[in-house]
C-alpha cells in the first residue's frame, strides 16, 4: 500500500484567522494604492491580536474594520443569522488590537522599484491530473469536506475545525477520513457524529470514491475550547494547507500578508500556473516547477521542471515551452496574472489553488 495523507483547516482555525486578516490588509492597501508594499503578519491569542510588519502606502488601513470584515465572513458573510450556525467566540470589538507596523526598508525598495525581486526565495508549483482541480486527491477531499462543513447549518458546531484524509494510491481508495470540529459545551460527539460522517460520505461520493473508510470524528472525545483560547494563531503557519497538502513541495515563505512584489507570493502563483499549464496541455500527468530568485534581481537564478516520469513530451520540449511562454520577472508575473487587482480574501482560507476565477488557475 502507498497511503498518503493530506490535511486542511477551516477558516475559523486561529492560524487561518491570522492569514485572513493579513490578506485583508494586503487587498485593502492594493485597492487604494497599487504601489503599496505590504509585509504583514498577525499573532492571535485569547482576545489579543498583534498586527505587525512593514507597510509603505498612501493608504492607511482601518485595521479594526478589516478584522471585523474577516470575522463576519467566517461567521456567515454578515447575513441576519451570521454567527448562529457556525460562529467564532468573539467580535472585533472584543479584541485588544496592537498595531506594530513600520515602513518598508528603503534598502529593499532600491531593488524592488527597479523591477527586482523583493527578497530572495525559492517557489514551487505543482499540478496533477488526478482531480479536476489538478490537485492531489486527499488534499482536495479534506478541503471540500471543510467547505461543506462551513455551509452546513448546525447550531451545535463552531468555526474551528480540521480535516485529514488518508488515500491509498495503489488501490485508489480512501482509507481514513478524520475531522475534529469545535462544538458548544452542552453536547457530546454522538450528537453530531452522524452529520460529520454523512458529509465525509458526500465528499467522497462527489469524487466517485469509496465510502467504507474509517471515520474518525473528534477522536479526543470533546472539542469545546477552541480557536485562540486553545491555540496561538500565527500568519504563515499553514503552508501545507495553503498549497498541495504536503504532496507537492512548498517554498521557503508564506504567501498571505505579502504584496506581489514578494516572490514568495507571486513566484508561487506563477510556478503553479506553469505546472498547471503543462498538465492541462497533456505534456505530463504530474508536474512540479521550482523558481528561485535573488533579492533585487529581476530574472530568476534558476527554473526547474520535474515531471516524475509521467511526461508525454521529452524534457527539452517542456523546458523550451517554459522558456518561451512565461515572463518570470516579478513585474512580468504581476502583469500577466494581474496580481495588483486580485482579491486575496478569496485565497486566504481553504487553499490558494484550485479555485475558479483566480488568474493563476485559468
Amino acid at each position: 500500500m502507498r497511503i498518503i495523507t493530506s490535511e486542511q483547516v477551516s477558516a475559523g482555525h486561529p492560524d487561518k484567522i491570522c492569514d485572513q486578516i493579513a490578506d485583508a490588509i494586503v487587498t485593502d492597501c492594493l485597492k487604494n494604492d497599487k504601489s503599496s508594499r505590504v509585509a504583514i503578519e498577525c499573532l492571535f491569542k485569547n482576545r489579543n491580536l498583534i498586527i505587525a510588519g512593514e507597510l509603505t502606502s498612501t493608504h492607511e488601513p482601518d485595521y479594526k474594520a478589516l478584522v471585523q470584515q474577516v470575522f463576519d465572513r467566517i461567521n456567515g458573510n454578515g447575513s441576519d443569522d451570521a454567527g448562529l450556525d457556525y460562529k467564532l467566540d468573539f467580535t472585533a470589538g472584543d479584541l485588544d488590537i496592537a498595531v506594530l507596523v513600520d515602513r518598508q526598508s528603503s534598502d529593499i525598495a532600491l531593488g524592488v522599484n527597479t523591477g527586482g525581486a523583493g527578497d530572495q526565495g525559492m517557489c514551487y508549483g505543482y499540478a496533477t491530473n488526478e482531480t479536476p482541480e489538478l490537485l492531489p486527491i486527499p488534499y482536495v477531499l479534506a478541503t471540500k469536506f471543510l467547505e461543506h462543513l462551513k455551509a452546513y447549518p448546525c447550531r451545535m458546531l463552531k468555526a474551528d475545525a480540521k480535516a485529514q484524509v488518508s488515500y491509498d494510491y495503489d488501490s485508489g481508495r480512501i482509507t481514513t477520513f478524520l475531522c475534529s470540529v469545535q462544538h458548544i459545551r452542552d453536547i457530546e460527539v454522538e450528537d453530531f457524529r452522524n452529520i460529520i460522517e454523512n458529509l465525509m460520505i458526500r465528499t467522497a461520493t462527489e469524487y466517485g470514491l469509496n465510502t467504507d473508510f474509517v471515520k474518525l470524528v473528534n477522536p479526543t472525545g470533546r472539542f469545546v475550547l477552541g480557536s485562540s483560547f486553545a491555540d496561538c494563531g500565527v500568519t504563515g503557519r499553514k503552508l501545507i494547507c495553503d498549497t498541495y497538502g504536503g504532496i507537492g513541495h512548498i517554498g521557503g515563505g508564506a504567501m498571505s500578508g505579502k504584496d506581489p512584489s514578494k516572490v514568495d507570493r507571486s513566484g508561487a502563483y506563477m510556478a503553479r500556473k506553469i505546472a498547471r499549464d503543462i498538465v492541462s496541455a497533456g505534456y505530463a500527468n504530474r508536474a512540479e516547477v521550482q523558481i528561485a530568485y535573488a533579492i533585487g534581481v529581476a530574472e530568476p537564478v534558476s527554473v526547474y521542471v520535474e515531471t516524475f516520469g509521467t511526461e508525454h513530451q521529452d524534457a527539452e520540449f517542456i523546458n523550451q515551452y517554459v522558456r518561451e511562454n512565461y515572463d518570470l520577472t516579478p513585474r512580468g508575473i504581476i502583469k500577466s496574472l494581474d496580481l495588483l487587482d486580485v482579491d486575496y480574501n478569496k485565497v486566504s482560507a481553504y487553499g490558494h489553488f484550485g479555485k475558479q476565477g483566480i488568474p493563476w488557475e485559468c
